[in-house]
């Protein structure tokens, strides 16, 4: 849908595999100029991955249904990152992205 709504994506997750014909970056890749980072992970697992989210300097993050995670969006906050929970399809659908 991100793609569909022409937003340029970066798949990245702990699970090789292929989304909508973009292959998922298993190695946590330098990245520059995000926008938004959309999480589908589950906060337990967010821990592992929170100083790479930070380090690309993310305007926002979105904490889809069943990531949510009290802790980091404070976190973010802190670092001067708009945190929201939403569902990145449903924002899409509405055109709040």
């Amino acid at each position: 849908s991100l793609l569909k709504h022409g937003h340029k994506v970066y798949p990245v997750g702990i699970k090789k595999g292929e989304i909508e014909g973009l292959s998922i970056l298993n190695d946590y890749p330098v990245l520059e100029n995000i926008d938004t980072v959309t999480l589908y992970l589950n906060p337990e697992k967010q821990n592992e991955v929170k100083e790479y989210i930070f380090s690309l300097h993310p305007r926002r993050i979105i904490f889809n249904p069943g990531a949510e995670n009290p802790d980091l969006e404070k976190e973010a906050i802190a670092k001067g990152i708009e945190a929201i929970e939403a569902c990145t399809l449903v924002l899409l659908s509405i055109g709040a992205f």
